[in-house]
């Protein structure tokens, strides 16, 4: 990992963190905006620091004064999108006002609108990093599996209970079931662009047409 050339950039980071100056989070938004679209174009391997910058017009060691090495932009990249989806992913599985069919539907759609609202930083969670995070050891990678976890937690639990209510088939296996949303959702980062010619909106209602019509129950 590339370090920040000089203690003292360091100490100014971290100052300038603590007075939450507008000026700086905002270049640093932008910064995390510009990140991750390098990283989903090139990879997060490929992609340098001093590229980033140009695409910000700053020179490598002006980066250095908003993060500390490329791996911190893209823990960003991954922490606003993860923490803000699995947040809410967790209030609709929490509110038994609504049936389980339409929590699942509902966990589905939010999961591909976020894809979308935060283009391209989840996709390059998936594309890239996944494997990584999942042998890391530091604070933050258990932190992230942990919402992963949790996320998956939340769809199986919900095909389990509407498959005891009969309301989706019990000849296939919860797992397989699950990882057929996964699997859909998450395909999506190689081809999926805001402002394609299918709208998020129109994918998620579509994934949920193809899952639970091709595991109705009254059709099995």
């Amino acid at each position: 990992m590339t370090k920040a050339p000089a203690s003292n950039i360091s100490r100014r980071r971290k100052s300038a963190l603590v007075d939450g100056n507008s000026d700086y989070m905002a270049k640093r938004e932008e910064l995390v905006e510009i990140a991750g679209r390098q990283f989903k174009a090139n990879g997060f391997r490929a992609t340098t620091l001093a590229e980033i910058g140009h695409k910000a017009g700053m020179d490598r060691a002006t980066v250095y004064y908003y993060f500390g090495s490329k791996e911190e932009l893209f823990r960003e990249c991954v922490r606003l999108s993860v923490d803000a989806n699995i947040a809410e992913c967790e209030r609709i599985a929490a509110d038994l006002s609504r049936d389980a069919k339409d929590r699942l539907r509902a966990v589905i759609i939010q999961l591909m609108l976020a894809y979308d609202r935060y283009y391209p930083h989840m996709y390059v969670y998936i594309q890239e990093e996944m494997e990584r995070i999942a042998s890391e050891k530091s604070d933050w990678a258990q932190q992230i599996i942990t919402q992963t976890r949790t996320y998956e937690r939340i769809v199986l639990s919900l095909i389990s209970e509407l498959m005891k209510k009969g309301e989706l088939r019990d000849d296939i296996a919860v797992s397989i079931a699950a990882n057929a949303i996964f699997g859909m959702l998450n395909w999506t980062h190689r081809w999926y662009q805001p402002g394609g010619p299918h709208s998020a909106e129109e994918i998620a209602d579509s994934f949920c047409k193809i899952f639970f019509g091709g595991l109705d129950a009254k059709k099995a």
